[in-house]
């Protein structure tokens, strides 16, 4: 286990824990949180995935050497569950109100005398312990080789906060050329953009757009991925491209050998990206990756990121990007704008923008619940042997499709602030997170509530969903090939 741990919950959970361990009595209550774990090279991601809340009286009883515990048929049941479900099992209780918390001498002896048989119990764990105040957590986490305290935990809902076990200190102010975004979220807030780390997948249009949105906010790292080299159709669309990027006097001479050496030595868009964000933003940490989501390997490159874009249309890259969310706790935003052309007329029909921001909180729904992955289209591109382009506006393989970035920027913009509002806390109390459609020839925005089918394999609480298992799951990635990662 890595030597930083943190622990993810979605605000549900969240608020069904706090409400039993804070009832407004002023005692102490506890509970039972089992977890999926995902190793990641910024630390282990306990993600919370079940709760058991303990019954006072029943399951939470006065303790014979501290003040209360659970009984040891609860942690029987309750570790067993963890056992078979290759969880972390996570025992909770509270002490109080405040912004900062730590154990008493009493928790410290209980732990040293129940978890090394806990770790047997649950077959290596990890197990651990939590203690929460009303604004505040901390915890040890148990392996066979070590103990490893808790550093936070976030908190997943429509404004994302964390939790620590004291106050963190009070950032230095922000750097004077971000003083107009510090007038609207303070300094805090700036800070707060710098430590995140976002993924980008797909580089086009509307992800070259919002690169540069990110880096221009003072984002502090991002993984950009993308398989993809520049071509001369693609100068219009991608932010900061150029001529020389796509090799367009090579490009555009009759010679089909020289066509085709411009198109294999042509810039990758993420190499194009991440000029950009660097000429926006010299501090910031880039991840250029070349390679496709549908690689495992590349895939699970995100699976500790803050906040994921889609910004490619395949369906396969769609069922990724859902199970990511999902499955690790990663909230997120698919967008694209889609020209349908008529395969018999070939006249354009409704012309609109989407973007559907997606949280992994019950009741949100995702990308399959609410129709956005298509089982044909998925068939289609998995019997299809060739690469296909990272977008497709048109359903017709014989007509050009037509993009325009003007339509990217109609999605990328709404993602871009929703991003920015949930992570600053701007959005206001109560507000509905819904999936923005934008007819733009009527100039009539559509908005729809999420649904959630309650059996659905990613989104739903079911015992054979992905939700919250990390990496005692797999990603339905297709294929595994080689990436290449250049970190800046």
């Amino acid at each position: 286990m890595n030597q930083t741990v943190s622990l993810t919950l979605d605000g549900t959970l969240y608020q069904r824990l706090h409400a039993h361990l804070f009832p407004g009595d002023n005692d102490e209550h506890g509970a039972v949180i089992a977890a999926g774990i995902a190793e990641t090279p910024r630390g282990t991601r306990l993600l919370a995935r079940d709760l058991f809340l303990a019954r006072d009286g029943v399951d939470y009883v006065p303790g014979d050497r501290g003040y209360r515990a659970l009984t040891a048929q609860f942690v029987a049941e309750t570790s067993d569950y963890c056992a078979r479900e290759n969880l972390c099992y996570l025992a909770v209780h509270c002490h109080g109100a405040g912004d900062r918390v730590t154990f008493s001498p009493d928790d410290l002896a209980s732990q040293r005398r129940g978890y090394p048989a806990l770790l047997d119990i649950t077959k290596g764990g990890p197990v651990g312990a939590l203690v929460f105040a009303s604004d505040a957590v901390a915890g040890n986490i148990w392996t066979r080789e070590s103990i490893v305290p808790l550093s936070q935990a976030t908190v997943l809902g429509m404004q994302i906060h964390r939790l620590y076990p004291t106050p963190p200190t009070r950032p230095v102010y922000a750097d004077p050329i971000y003083d107009r975004h510090a007038r609207l979220f303070g300094d805090v807030g700036q800070s707060i953009l710098a430590n995140l780390k976002v993924g980008i997948i797909g580089l086009g249009g509307g992800g070259s757009l919002i690169n540069e949105w990110l880096a221009r906010l003072g984002v502090g790292h991002i993984v950009a991925i993308d398989f993809d080299r520049v071509e001369p159709t693609n100068l219009p669309r991608i932010v900061g491209a150029t001529h020389w990027d796509a090799m367009t006097w090579l490009a555009r001479q009759e010679n089909t050998w020289l066509q085709r050496f411009a198109h294999q030595f042509a810039r990758h868009k993420v190499d194009v990206a991440r000029r950009v964000a660097r000429q926006a933003n010299p501090s910031i940490r880039y991840d250029a990756v070349v390679g496709d989501v549908r690689d495992e390997k590349t895939a699970r490159l995100l699976a500790d990121v803050d906040f994921l874009v889609l910004a490619g249309d395949s369906m396969q890259s769609r069922l990724i990007f859902n199970s990511l969310v999902h499955q690790y706790l990663i909230p997120g935003v698919q967008i694209g704008a889609k020209v349908p052309i008529d395969p018999t007329t070939h006249q354009v029909r409704d012309i609109y923008t989407a973007t559907n921001l997606v949280l992994p909180t019950p009741g949100q729904g995702c990308l399959q619940c609410n129709g956005w992955i298509s089982p044909e289209q998925l068939q289609k591109e998995a019997l299809n042997a060739q690469e296909r382009r990272a977008q497709r506006y048109v359903d017709d393989d014989e007509v050009v499709e037509p993009s325009v970035i003007t339509l990217n920027v109609l999605s990328a913009g709404q993602a871009a602030n929703d991003l920015l509002f949930l992570f600053t806390g701007l959005f206001r109390q109560g507000v509905q997170l819904e999936h923005h459609l934008n007819f733009v020839q009527d100039r009539q925005l559509t908005v729809s509530t999420p649904r959630m089918d309650p059996h659905c394999l990613d989104c739903a609480s079911t015992s054979k969903s992905r939700r919250a298992r990390g990496d005692r799951a797999r990603l339905p990635c297709r294929q595994r090939s080689v990436t290449k990662n250049y970190s800046h």
